[in-house]
This record gives C-alpha cells, sequence and structure tokens, in this order.
C-alpha cells in the first residue's frame, strides 16, 4: 500500500510511473561503461549489474511491481537461477501475498547439487510435478543461466514455457526458440544506455 500512495497517480498510469522510476535506477545503479567480461567470457564495453536495484527497497518493491504481471497466469511459483534471480523470485512472491494475487512460490536454483542433506538442487515449497513455474532472470546475455534453471525444472517435472527478464541485452533469440520457450523483458540494453 505505501508504494502505492507516494504516488498520486490514476491506476492505469502507475505502470509506467514504475517502469520509467525503474529504468532511472538501473541506469544510475546498475550500468558502467568501461571494458568487461561477462559471466558468459563475451567481452564488453557495458556492464549490467542489477543487483544494487533488485536488492534495494525501491528497486524491489518497482521490478516485483512490473514483473508480477508477466508471470504465466497459471504459474504456481517463479524460480530461478542463483544469485541474479533470488531477490526478484522472492520479490514477485511477496508481491503476489500482498496483492492478494493467487499464491505465487519462489524456487531458487542451485549452481550444483549440494554435497549434503538431500542434495536438492531446487529450495523453495516445491509444488506437485506438471505445475507451471515461469523462470525469471536479471540480465540475460546469452541465456545461458535461465536455459540452467528451466533444465533443473523440466527435469524434476514441472512444465516451463516462459522466461521474463529485467534486462535483455542478448543480439540472438534463438535459443528460447531451440529450447520452445516464450521470453519476454522490461528493458533491453539500448533501453539502458541511452
Amino acid at each position: 500500500m505505501k508504494l502505492d500512495s507516494q504516488f498520486a497517480v490514476p491506476p492505469e498510469d502507475k505502470y509506467w510511473k514504475y517502469h520509467d522510476i525503474l529504468l532511472k535506477l538501473l541506469k544510475e545503479k546498475a550500468y558502467r561503461r568501461g571494458q568487461y567480461t561477462l559471466s558468459s567470457g563475451v567481452e564488453s564495453e557495458h556492464y549490467v549489474n542489477c543487483k544494487p536495484v533488485t536488492l534495494s527497497c525501491e528497486g524491489n518493491a518497482l521490478m516485483s511491481h512490473l514483473l508480477i504481471d508477466l508471470v504465466e497466469d497459471d504459474s504456481v511459483a517463479v524460480g530461478g537461477l542463483t544469485l541474479g534471480a533470488d531477490p526478484i523470485v522472492c520479490g514477485i512472491a511477496q508481491k503476489a501475498y500482498y496483492n492478494n494475487h493467487k499464491p505465487l512460490d519462489a524456487l531458487i536454483i542451485r549452481k550444483e547439487v549440494k554435497g549434503y542433506g538431500t542434495k536438492d538442487r531446487i529450495e523453495g515449497p516445491k509444488p506437485p510435478k506438471g505445475s507451471v513455474v515461469t523462470v525469471v532472470e536479471d540480465v540475460t546475455t546469452t541465456g545461458s543461466s535461465a536455459i540452467s534453471a528451466v533444465k533443473v525444472l523440466r527435469e524434476a517435472g514441472y512444465i516451463v514455457n516462459r522466461v521474463i527478464a529485467i534486462v535483455d541485452r542478448m543480439d540472438d533469440h534463438a535459443t528460447w526458440v531451440e529450447n520452445d520457450l516464450d521470453f519476454i523483458s522490461l528493458f533491453t540494453l539500448e533501453d539502458i544506455i541511452e
């Protein structure tokens, strides 16, 4: 409620108000220009690290408000590869709860099987097999992190049809087609560097 009350705009205009504020935060706190090697191994003069935004109170609230509408209607959970997806899945799950949205649980996918305990790669309240899960990502470059999460979830018996991201910096979207996935992002790299 507090987030909605601080902006004196009609409900239909709130999406674009939140969108513009989140974009401003990403430009100021997530984007750097220089010479960087990305996690994919690609060299780039553009670096986007969403964590300073997604882990901030304001940024998490704004991105959760915007991303929840991109989650598939029949999804029962959102999941993603740790660490970039962690604040996103938790933010969306919390937004669903406080917004009287249908329940959406958060699933965090480990990069490797843990060597102790249950040795699970999926953390969180696991839905029944056959349930739909939407995969989330902070920044997509090659799509490999999201695809890794998709594969783990599918191997565990879940249906994954969609990946949603905050920032899309990909040149080639063939990976989504090859893996039978819809892909939606809030922003492109071009939006951030303008």
